[in-house]
């Protein structure tokens, strides 16, 4: 038996490169900002390590400080200013500025949505259709993995009823999958099919990208933050992109530089390596290729907008808007 890694709330980012000069000059007073993270430390947080490693933060003017938080929590503090910049899922952030939370998704990370479902690859499950009468584990009737799940159902006609859902609150749905305790699981793109591959599970992969664009992970700072650290998010943003530039271009690196921070994860650089793989194709779509890596998809957000605000036991008011939840303004 293999050892999955937990779920995160992954964070990537990525807009050609960003030449060292562009960014701002370090001050007498390093500015600190205390970014969160997912529950965990991570390879899936490589380019942070990175900047953070070769002192592209520290030559922009800035004190950097991890900390790591489950999605709710951080949504929350990001809103209170206890956390200056946070991964955040875009399918939190829509909700939260809902019911008042005073948060913006600057940058995005994931411009693929990282939750997916997957089956055993001889399942005979190939499309959402395929899904109505089976059964499926999912940690719970929340959070993004849920939103998904709705939306690649509703492609097909069908709703959360038309399955056996069968809770894993302690992530295991994928090893159920494995087990053949369900017949299809909800997981994140970039952890659990990379790993139960490499354990000689092949698995097929239903996703969403083409039929609800729902917003990933990206960067999401609360308002008060934006007004009394401006320059300094701006900063942050730029360095986080240089060295996902250069992650991309030679992963390797990034594995070493993310090694360099949580030992750990040199026990099993072949895993670590296709796990920090899969996700640097996730920082890329056409729409980020032709307006840069970070770049925001308004017409996306648009969409997912009113996709989530007709879900049953919906909240969010009529009146929020684009405008409201994102600012494009930090991106260079």
């Amino acid at each position: 038996m293999f050892r999955l890694l937990r779920p995160l709330v992954v964070l990537s980012l990525l807009v050609g490169t960003v030449a060292c000069q562009a960014l701002p000059g370090p001050s007498a007073a390093p500015v600190r900002l205390t970014v969160g993270l997912g529950f965990l430390p991570s390879v899936q947080f490589a380019q942070f390590y990175r900047a953070q490693q070769q002192g592209y933060y520290r030559a922009a003017g800035l004190d950097v400080t991890f900390q790591h938080e489950i999605d709710p929590n951080l949504i929350t503090l990001l809103g209170q200013a206890a956390v200056d910049i946070g991964m955040a899922d875009g399918t939190s952030v829509i909700p939260a500025a809902g019911q008042g939370i005073p948060i913006r998704y600057i940058a995005t990370v994931y411009a693929r949505f990282p939750s997916i479902v997957m089956t055993a690859a001889d399942s005979g499950i190939s499309a959402p259709a395929d899904l109505g009468g089976r059964s499926l584990g999912i940690p719970g009737r929340f959070g993004s993995s849920w939103i998904m799940l709705q939306a690649l159902l509703a492609s097909a006609g069908l709703n959360p009823d038309d399955l056996d859902i069968r809770l894993y609150p302690d992530f295991g749905q994928a090893v159920g999958l494995q087990q053949g305790q369900v017949e299809a699981a909800t997981g994140f793109r970039n952890n659990e099919p990379v790993q139960l591959g490499l354990a000689g599970f092949d698995v097929t992969v239903l996703d969403v990208d083409a039929i609800t664009p729902l917003p990933g992970p990206g960067l999401t700072v609360g308002e008060s933050t934006l007004a009394s650290k401006r320059d300094a998010v701006r900063a942050f943003v730029a360095a986080t992109l240089r060295a996902m530039d250069e992650i991309s271009a030679d992963p390797e690196a990034g594995l070493e530089d993310a090694i360099a921070v949580v030992p750990e994860l040199g026990s099993d650089r072949a895993t670590q390596l296709a796990i920090l793989e899969a996700t640097i194709e996730m920082w890329r779509t056409p729409y980020t290729q032709a307006h840069g890596l970070g770049a925001i998809d308004r017409d996306a957000w648009s969409r997912s907008l009113e996709f989530m605000r007709g879900l049953p036991d919906s909240n969010i008011p009529s009146e929020l808007t684009v405008d409201r939840l994102v600012a494009e303004d930090l991106l260079p």
